[in-house]
């Protein structure tokens, strides 16, 4: 075999130019092409060593990206530690006690809410829809109560939250009912005998 036949693998004469761009021949003499086999192999040899490099071995389940757990990426979960009152947020939240809650509350807080005079004049009657109703002592405390139910929605949305009390109605005070009852006797009825 001639050296010009044992440089070129296909065989083809350096002499023969017709299915080659000239100077390719120039190149396969100077670079020596592997076998498809043997480049997938040597791959296949490279990535083994760097898994063993790794720690990696043969047949372990793939592993996730990892990544570091940082203070602020954290998002909240069922089974995260949370505080007793995020707790028993959570909990008046899905049983649909905030009404309920709401209403506790003002009650609980009647005083300072309103301040110490006004709560000795009035007191709670109830909380329902947004609105809550007071009854004052006196129909002279009922009338001023009125003039200063702007500022009391006010102190409620600065105490309570915006939009959990939208109206505030006073109520005069209660008497005791003429006309009812077995012995009733007809007349002008109720007076303002009360301030």
């Amino acid at each position: 075999m001639s050296s010009d036949q044992r440089s070129h693998p296909r065989g083809n004469p350096a002499g023969d130019q017709r299915d080659q761009p000239s100077g390719t021949h120039v190149l396969r003499d100077l670079v020596e092409l592997l076998p498809e086999r043997q480049v997938a192999a040597a791959a296949l040899g490279r990535a083994k060593e760097s898994a063993r490099r790794r720690g990696l071995r043969p047949g372990d389940a793939p592993r996730g990206a990892r990544r570091e757990v940082q203070l602020g990426d954290a998002r909240p979960g069922g089974r995260d530690p949370r505080t007793v009152g995020e707790a028993l947020d959570a909990l008046v939240g899905q049983l649909a006690w905030s009404p309920g809650v709401t209403a506790g509350t003002i009650q609980a807080r009647w005083a300072e809410l309103f301040g110490a005079e006004i709560a000795s004049h009035t007191q709670y009657v109830s909380f329902d829809a947004g609105v809550l109703t007071m009854r004052a002592e006196s129909t002279a405390w009922a009338t001023n109560l009125t003039w200063t139910v702007p500022t009391m929605l006010r102190t409620l949305a600065d105490e309570l939250g915006e939009g959990v009390v939208v109206q505030i109605e006073v109520q005069g005070p209660g008497g005791p009912g003429f006309g009812r009852g077995p012995r009733s006797v007809k007349g002008r009825g109720v007076r303002d005998t009360y301030g």
